[in-house]
């Protein structure tokens, strides 16, 4: 093999970038498409020089042609279109966040372990070149011992189009789970897995939702680190994921929006009467969505030349510190994730 074919479930908002995604990787080919819109399934296909275009997944998966399926669809619908998918004999890659409940979780966890199939998870902050920069600093040493982390999704819900599906009271996606989980995910991506978790969450602007429209998290880190996510689908303010990674020798200051990331370091000060902090400012790349990345990384993952990063039980696992989020938030206590294990 030296193509991926792919299908997409779900071809309208983050479907777009997907496939967007496809069109750029040179070992990737869109040979299928399904949305339960007829129109913008058939919109897709033409769009692509595909010849026909599904409204039924099930029926996309019978007929086959394609190697992975990307799952795009509402949060509610993951599950079960993942797991299908992988009993079919399909490789998958889901939209984030992997589900909204720890039983679907558990579900496709134990589904992908069975399948043999490769399973990704679309964390996009971990392509989002900001980010990246961040904990290759991180990393290297630039700030020192990390100490304190905090990150936030601050996004207003009620500017968004056909976003509807985010208040369905039949299926609550609590907002730190289908939309906080970005932060939650580059957290723990820099700083490692939560051991605890403290939440208090309200619902004081879209009062007509039926979950909290806002939470803030405090988490425990190894090695002593401790940190803060906010998360706020109300807010009036631009989209953005503000991040801010305090070490013992600097800080970093870097969102999803801006084309720099702000260094600080212990030695970078000018004495000018008052002690000032000269900020070094780095360039960076404005790809929030980056998608055409996740494609590549599947892509190499399914030909062989390196393993999934975000695989379920990474996915999974990111679920779990906001559902312990929710928990705490509902119950004024701490909690502990649910973790899961690759045994």
């Amino acid at each position: 093999m030296s193509t991926v074919r792919f299908a997409v479930v779900g071809t309208e908002g983050i479907g777009t970038r997907h496939i967007d995604g496809i069109r750029k990787t040179p070992e990737a080919v869109l040979t299928a498409v399904c949305d339960i819109n007829p129109d913008w399934a058939a919109k897709a296909a033409a769009q692509n020089g595909l010849d026909r275009s599904y409204t039924d997944y099930r029926e996309m998966y019978r007929d086959g042609g394609f190697d992975c399926v990307i799952v795009c669809t509402p949060d509610q619908y993951h599950a079960a279109q993942a797991i299908e998918a992988l009993e079919a004999g399909y490789h998958v890659l889901c939209e984030k966040p992997l589900t909204m409940t720890h039983a679907e979780c558990a579900a496709i966890v134990d589904a992908a372990k069975k399948s043999g199939k490769l399973f990704m998870v679309g964390q996009v902050c971990r392509k989002t070149p900001g980010f990246r920069l961040a904990k290759q600093l991180v990393e290297q040493g630039e700030i020192g011992e990390l100490f304190y982390v905090e990150s936030e999704y601050a996004h207003d819900y009620a500017l968004q189009p056909r976003g509807e599906w985010r208040r369905d009271p039949n299926y609550l996606r609590h907002p730190v789970v289908g939309g906080g989980c970005h932060a939650m995910d580059l957290l723990r991506w820099i700083a490692g897995d939560p051991t605890e978790v403290f939440a208090y969450a309200n619902h004081k602007v879209l009062t007509d939702w039926p979950v909290d429209d806002c939470t803030i998290s405090v988490l425990k880190y190894p090695n002593g680190v401790i940190g803060k996510v906010f998360c706020s689908i109300g807010c009036k303010r631009p989209y953005t994921m503000r991040t801010v990674l305090y070490g013992d020798k600097g800080t970093i200051i870097v969102d999803n929006k801006t084309p720099e990331l702000t260094l600080f370091k212990a030695f970078t000060y000018a004495d000018t009467g008052s002690t000032k902090y000269i900020p070094t400012m780095i360039p960076v790349q404005v790809n929030d969505h980056n998608m055409t990345d996740e494609i590549m990384d599947m892509c190499d993952a399914i030909l062989g030349r390196r393993p999934v990063e975000t695989d379920a039980v990474e996915g999974a696992n990111t679920v779990e510190v906001c559902l312990a989020a929710v928990q705490s938030a509902a119950e004024g206590r701490p909690i502990v994730p649910a973790y899961f294990t690759r045994d």
